[in-house]
């Protein structure tokens, strides 16, 4: 085995070992599991928020769009990322943080009803289990090169060491491997870029960059991509503010000014370490310009351009953003399955029983706050079984699940963004206009996928939330008298009885 072989071996198998070992810090609690209590600082939910961020897409992805396509081709996913974070940070973070959710469709459920999280639910479990997916197939692909294995089997080992952590110890495992994922690799990245900088210089690269791969036109000239481009940005600057990774990280945070600060943080260190890569893509064109797999520019710098330190920390970083995604998403996706569709829907007669019992007390036992976050606990991660063996079906038949990942999501944006953004900031926004606005948004997107002309590609992404906007205002000034707004829940910080019930 060779000395990179051997790296990444402990790598892998430090992260495996760290994971598990949170398992203790669960103490048999849902809440713990899921958003680790509430309590996480700023420092933990920084890095989680900047690991989730730098995902295969702003890293590996990013290096090979910037390769093919131009800066602007690559860069967009760092940008829509960090963008995604600013956003969230300065509108988002404070009060979600201060409604003590578990999940993101628990908002819908409190400020609408049962019905509008269901079917935000299945878009958003649906969307993010092709993410892991995605995220399993890039790391795997990535082992199978290193150690000359076949990538059906790095697809299993990676899938499984990433669920036996993740189902450990929740969100805690996911903090943890964050941690000693993500800052070797901004180093690797960081590192990589100076000493090619220092040893070549840059006049050796730019003469090998296209005019047009560096200029604005990525963002101006529609022939250039720009719509493509714009579209991109968009829909990760804005749409993945309802990704239910980066939620969770949120509603983890140990107050709402601890949220805030810790989005601005993993913002900051998107766009650093993202136009790094961006800037090794770019020097690519001269280290390797007849490279037969552009997907391969970032690895093969990293395991011969480079020094040893730098490239395994950059292989490793590939790995571990992939792996950072995929259990923020086996988490986001089990808690919402067995939380907001599975216990609270399809169990609603229990449910309903335990309501009755409540209104007879003015506080349930400590006993039934107990059980009932046992069995949360336990729900939650039985769930993590079919999403990850769904995940690792689809990179087999798709490894690269490229359009369809970019529906799923797109999906997602055009119908959830609206109702959350007004569900927090305008009092009049009720339960028929965010039921018109998620279906009307979802279903224009999915049409717009099969109906717009190639030329116009990137306004199907755009196009659908401001729809879903339009419909939703009107419909809910409608409906006012027949379906009363709950706007006040926003206000509301339920207790932790309540929170795990799902009855707030």
């Amino acid at each position: 085995m060779s000395g990179m072989g051997i790296g990444l071996l402990v790598f892998i198998s430090m992260f495996c070992v760290l994971g598990i070992g949170m398992y203790y810090l669960v103490q048999g609690s849902g809440k713990r599991y899921i958003i680790a209590g509430k309590s996480l600082p700023f420092f933990l939910v920084g890095s989680m928020l900047l690991a989730q961020s730098l995902d295969a897409n702003a890293t590996m992805g990013n290096s090979t769009g910037v390769f093919t396509g131009g800066f602007w081709a690559g860069f967009q996913f760092p940008l829509g990322l960090a963008l995604c974070l600013f956003v969230t940070g300065a509108f988002y973070a404070k009060p979600l943080n201060r409604m003590n959710l578990l999940t993101l469709p628990d908002f819908y459920f409190r400020r609408y009803n049962w019905f509008v999280e269901i079917i935000v639910s299945l878009l958003m479990a649906f969307s993010f289990a092709i993410l892991v997916a995605g995220n399993f197939a890039g790391s795997a692909w990535i082992v199978s090169i290193v150690f000359n294995i076949d990538y059906t089997w790095a697809l299993v080992l990676i899938a499984l060491f990433i669920f036996i952590y993740t189902v450990a110890g929740g969100l805690y495992s996911c903090a943890a491997t964050d941690i000693v994922q993500i800052y070797p690799a901004i180093l690797g990245f960081v590192g990589a870029f100076i000493y090619l900088l220092a040893y070549y210089g840059w006049s050796n690269f730019s003469a090998a960059i296209p005019a047009n791969y560096t200029d604005l036109s990525g963002l101006t000239s529609v022939s250039n991509g720009a719509l493509l481009n714009w579209a991109g940005i968009l829909a990760l600057g804005l749409g993945d503010v309802v990704a239910l990774d980066f939620m969770e990280r949120v509603f983890a945070a140990k107050s709402p000014e601890t949220a805030q600060k810790s989005c601005f943080y993993g913002a900051a260190g998107t766009l650093v370490a993202g136009i790094v890569c961006s800037f090794i893509g770019l020097m690519g064109l001269t280290l390797f310009p007849d490279i037969a797999d552009p997907r391969m520019i970032l690895p093969t710098i990293a395991q011969e351009s480079v020094p040893f330190i730098f490239g395994l920390f950059i292989l490793g970083g590939i790995i571990g953003a992939g792996a950072s995604t995929a259990d923020g998403g086996i988490l986001g996706v089990s808690a919402v399955l067995g939380r907001n569709i599975l216990q609270r829907n399809i169990l609603r007669p229990l449910a309903r029983r335990r309501e009755e019992l409540q209104s007879q007390n003015d506080k349930p036992s400590e006993e039934a706050k107990v059980i009932s976050d046992r069995k949360l606990l336990i729900i939650s991660r039985i769930m993590a079984i079919p999403v990850v063996a769904f995940a690792i079906f689809l990179a087999i038949v798709k490894p690269e699940p490229g359009m369809l990942l970019v529906l799923a999501f797109d999906v997602v944006f055009a119908g959830c963004l609206v109702p959350l953004t007004l569900g927090i900031y305008w009092k009049k926004a009720n339960t028929p206009g965010a039921l018109v606005a998620v279906v009307v948004g979802s279903i224009l997107r999915l049409i717009l996928f099969y109906k717009i002309p190639e030329s116009l590609a990137g306004l199907d992404t755009m196009i659908p939330p401001v729809v879903s906007l339009i419909v939703m205002v009107p419909v809910s000034l409608m409906t006012q008298k027949t379906s009363p707004p709950k706007h006040e829940v926003i206000d509301q910080i339920p207790d932790d009885a309540d929170v795990i019930a799902g009855i707030a």
